[in-house]
């Protein structure tokens, strides 16, 4: 394998580390689901599907940026709901303790988080771990397998031993990046306890 090679793995494992981080902020697109909600309270005029969406001491900041929005609707609607949306995910981040960046367009959301978001509306998550495991299992059986091929002539010369290492350090770094995933914290501060045995 060729230095630039390892270069896209290392950055593509780096990406699979970092892909919680835009995988939770999904809130922030015009079709996620804060969105979704708020579109929903402002058609009824009741700003009760929202709330659940910011801690309790900043209600009252969304109920006056609803009314705002209410009241401003009847001028120049597209205005006042995005400006309603924006104010809303704001908030909704910062009570996650993460950072409001502006809000993504339609279809911003990665799909791996669609397809999570399909198996929440389904109640059936069987799909998805399935497919998640797949490709893990794939990834890290395909890097292994290099591993092996090339450890079988690692000591025949410098070049098939540098093969080797190159091809060692994509397959540790593979699945220490899934497990650091795994067992780190996402966007939002959550974790799982999850821990190789």
């Amino acid at each position: 394998m060729k230095v630039n090679g390892l270069f896209v793995v290392l950055f593509a494992i780096g990406c699979v580390v970092l892909i919680s981080n835009y995988a939770f902020a999904h809130c922030d697109t015009l079709d996620g689901p804060v969105i979704q909600d708020a579109r929903v309270a402002l058609e009824k005029g009741d700003a009760t599907p929202v709330l659940k969406w910011v801690k309790r001491e900043a209600e009252p900041e969304i109920k006056a940026a609803f009314d705002k929005a209410l009241l401003e609707r009847k001028t120049n609607k597209e205005a006042a709901d995005m400006i309603f949306f924006e104010t809303l995910v704001r908030i909704h981040r910062a009570g996650e303790g993460v950072d409001f960046t502006g809000l993504k367009p339609v279809g911003a959301v990665d799909p791996a988080v669609a397809k999570a978001d399909e198996a929440i509306e389904k109640e059936s998550v069987d799909e998805l771990a399935k497919k998640i495991s797949d490709m893990v299992f794939g990834g890290i059986k395909e890097r292994f397998k290099r591993v092996i091929e090339t450890k079988k002539h690692m000591n025949e010369s410098v070049e098939a031993g540098r093969e080797y290492v190159a091809a060692y350090v994509e397959f540790v770094h593979y699945v220490e990046g899934i497990h650091m995933s795994i067992k780190g914290k996402d966007a939002h501060g959550h974790g799982g306890d999850e821990k190789m045995q």
